[in-house]
């Protein structure tokens, strides 16, 4: 996938007569809302085919909103919660150095080859951590996983650092180790 998008900015220039930087910058002057309104000026304002404007405007946001950025956005007014997470993100880094910590918009994916781990303050007080591990039977505190559907098979809700413990952390292990 990496190479088609190599491809698609390097023909960019040709093929909607401005480069990547170009566009950007004339995203950036007018920083619209929602993602589609950007596409949709793209395509009416500019006559670029849906596939550019919808790159464009994609690799705009991702250069806008840093990992740091994401983050601080989705714990903004609910600080208490940063704790959890950050306890999360010391357990889990010593487990190799083939993972990739992923933020997202409301969420941060942590991934090996496969996604292993979701964190996602779910509630003013709570953190959802969701967990991929096959056919690992559900318990009180090992729950279904609910509003992940398919990304995780499990659920397993934080509302203090200390519930990052040895069992948590034995099951974040085994969701790592089933990720090759």
């Amino acid at each position: 996938m990496e190479k088609a998008l190599q491809t698609m900015i390097d023909n960019m220039p040709e093929k909607t007569g401005k480069s990547l930087n170009e566009w950007k910058t004339i995203l950036k002057e007018k920083s619209f809302a929602k993602h589609s309104e950007g596409v949709n000026y793209l395509k009416k304002e500019h006559g670029v085919t849906h596939g550019f404007a919808n790159t464009i405007v994609t690799l705009s946001k991702e250069e806008n909103h840093a990992p740091t950025d994401l983050v601080d956005q989705q714990y903004k007014g609910i600080e208490s919660l940063l704790p959890i997470y950050e306890k999360l993100l010391l357990v889990i880094k010593p487990f190799g150095d083939d993972i990739t910590i992923t933020p997202k918009k409301t969420t941060v994916s942590i991934i090996r080859k496969k996604q292993f781990a979701l964190i996602k303050p779910a509630t003013k007080t709570r953190i959802d951590l969701g967990l991929k591990i096959k056919d690992k039977p559900t318990t009180d505190r090992l729950e279904s996983s609910g509003p992940f559907g398919s990304m995780c098979t499990h659920l397993v809700q934080l509302t203090d650092a200390d519930q990052v413990d040895e069992e948590l952390t034995d099951w974040l292990k085994e969701a790592y180790e089933k990720a090759k």
